[in-house]
């Protein structure tokens, strides 16, 4: 693996859920494939599960680690390709990112999605030019568009919590939230599902659909009692509309998840990427109940990063 942004940079996924599993058992089982290298976490958004999970997966591989909260601590970083750098920015992100090269043997970075102009979300304005100006591999920590490294846990999630031969229903599941939320954990999450052996449906309101190059030929039911009936597996996410890019349009119907919702699922887990808006994505009494998974969710970010670092690794040794 030269470079981790999407499910595409994974060869074999059902291969990475087992080693992230193996990782889970044998956390310390690499300490020495990381010596005497150098990952870069570069922080342009804030973070907690994401920072701390590469944090303790980069140690438990024994890299050195160098955390940057870009949008804190950094001159202001200019974005735009010739720009007259008369104003607020001091730094270009080119030079920036020249400079990384020479102090990493690996960059991570999570750049949220702007909200603001639709064409440069969806074509990752920020994540596009460590792409392009990076010359050691790149680790998508979250983008504009994408969470991979979330949704590797998911599925390391989901495959601990399957043991039956049929395949599962997963059903992904809007949520009210108070304010516009990026697309990037539904996208991605959808996006990964494509590609598990499992029955896979989305459900949201009218007006929320998700950007069709993600949601391809996966149902979409726009009546969440239907979707989720037998469910298995129920992930709870908040996002704002894709065609009205950013817009929240009015729901009137509740979308919260409660017990009584979750009673028409088939004893279904559910699942969320946190943080989460308590009794207003979903109620006290499912995100404490007996069918929550998500602190499960939250612990797999350990050993998904841990499984990526490891594959970027083993390529930067094959290469010298």
């Amino acid at each position: 693996m030269k470079n981790f942004t999407a499910v595409s940079d994974i060869e074999n996924l059902q291969e990475i859920i087992k080693k992230a599993l193996y990782i889970k058992e044998n956390s310390h089982s690499e300490t020495e494939k990381g010596k005497g290298k150098t990952i870069g976490l570069v922080f342009l958004n804030s973070s907690l599960r994401t920072r701390l999970s590469s944090q303790i997966a980069a140690q438990n591989l024994g890299l050195n680690i160098l955390t940057l909260n870009a949008a804190q601590e950094a001159w202001n970083l200019e974005f735009a390709d010739g720009a007259v750098m008369n104003g607020d920015t001091v730094e270009h992100i080119k030079d920036a990112i020249e400079v990384l090269n020479q102090y990493c043997d690996i960059i991570a970075v999570r750049c949220f999605a702007g909200m603001k102009s639709k064409e440069d979300d969806v074509n990752e304005s920020i994540l596009s030019q460590f792409q392009q100006h990076a010359k050691v591999p790149v680790i998508s920590l979250e983008s504009a568009t994408r969470h991979p490294l979330q949704s590797l846990a998911d599925c390391i999630t989901i495959s601990e919590n399957w043991k039956e031969e049929r395949k599962p229903k997963v059903v992904l599941t809007w949520a009210p939230h108070i304010k516009p939320i990026a697309q990037a954990v539904a996208n991605s999450f959808t996006e990964w599902m494509q590609e598990m052996d499992v029955d896979f449906v989305i459900t949201n309101p009218e007006g929320y659909d998700l950007d069709p190059n993600f949601t391809k030929q996966t149902k979409i039911i726009h009546n969440q009692d239907e979707a989720l009936k037998d469910a298995d597996f129920v992930y709870v996410k908040n996002w704002s509309s894709f065609d009205e890019y950013a817009a929240i349009p009015e729901v009137k119907e509740n979308w919260m998840l409660t017990a009584e919702k979750l009673a028409q699922t088939n004893n279904g887990k559910v699942m969320h990427c946190l943080p989460v808006r308590r009794n207003v994505e979903l109620s006290d009494e499912v995100m404490d109940g007996e069918n929550s998974i998500i602190y499960q969710q939250a612990k797999n970010r350990i050993f998904s990063a841990q499984a990526v670092f490891s594959e970027i690794l083993d390529e930067i040794n094959q290469s010298k």
